[in-house]
């Protein structure tokens, strides 16, 4: 049974491909993991993998990745899969194809590769009206040439980037992403993917030790998004939301979910720049 809860990679016994139910699509999206191996370059002490290790994607096999996708769609289009995985009637639509996964897929060197396997699937299966395609990113691969050839078909296929931007701060990034990145290289990151594919900011928001983000960093979050959008960047809105699974980090016992009302207020501020904010609490 798919759950919003249980996001598990395994549940259709592939390797790279996998259906959960997404509470921020809003109906059934088809995941495509590039890092079986649950290797990131970035550790979020929120992160709902577990065994999760520093590293990068490891070779793909492109075969078996076109097979696996072609032969989920077609049971999501033809045959009995909503029913087989007890799918809510109200969520029996598939709203995405969503390079997701256990780790930065970006990492992958097989990442353009991947781009046209999920677009040509995409065209084939006449999903083009009603299904979109989502790559979910920390973006720190959005400089490299490779990465960005990726972005600019995904662009072309109708595709769009969510950009994760927990933090703007060195530190904040270091205590919540377990990197260190100044705002510079931030913006660099940024810049470079909405320049060639349309970027979504995807920002999670929660107590650590009992306490919210505190003023100072809420501050310099507006700090930066309003310098971005000042120096041209281009951006489609923010998705701002909350934990919705355990973190199987270590740090998963400090952390907990903040009130809805906290987050449509930080929205509101968000709002004040001129961008759409999408709240998921």
């Amino acid at each position: 049974m798919l759950s919003v809860s249980d996001h598990r990679r395994d549940s259709a016994g592939f390797t790279y491909v996998y259906p959960v139910l997404s509470r921020r699509a809003g109906g059934l999206s088809v995941g495509i993991n590039l890092n079986p191996n649950s290797a990131c370059n970035w550790r979020c002490i929120y992160c709902q993998v577990p065994g999760l290790r520093r590293g990068a994607a490891p070779p793909i096999d492109l075969a078996l990745l076109r097979r696996e996708l072609r032969q989920l769609l077609t049971d999501v289009a033809q045959g009995d899969f909503y029913d087989r995985f007890e799918v809510p009637v109200a969520h029996r639509v598939l709203r995405d194809i969503a390079i997701s996964g256990n780790g930065e897929a970006t990492t992958a060197a097989e990442f353009p590769a991947v781009v046209e396997i999920i677009g040509d699937a995409h065209g084939e299966f006449g999903l083009a009206c009603g299904c979109k395609l989502v790559l979910i990113s920390n973006g720190s691969q959005a400089r490299r040439s490779g990465v960005l050839d990726g972005l600019r078909n995904w662009a072309r296929f109708g595709g769009e980037m969510w950009f994760k931007l927990d933090r703007t701060t060195a530190e904040g990034s270091a205590r919540i992403n377990g990197v260190r990145l100044d705002p510079a290289t931030l913006h660099a990151n940024l810049a470079s993917a909405a320049a060639v594919c349309p970027v979504w900011l995807q920002t999670c928001v929660f107590r650590l030790d009992r306490q919210p983000p505190d003023h100072a960093e809420r501050t310099a979050y507006l700090e930066f998004l309003a310098a971005a959008l000042a120096a041209g960047v281009r951006l489609e809105g923010v998705l701002l939301y909350g934990l919705a699974r355990p973190s199987q980090q270590p740090e998963a016992p400090r952390l907990d979910r903040l009130p809805a009302e906290w987050l449509e207020a930080f929205a509101a501020e968000i709002g004040t720049l001129g961008l759409p904010v999408r709240v998921s609490p």
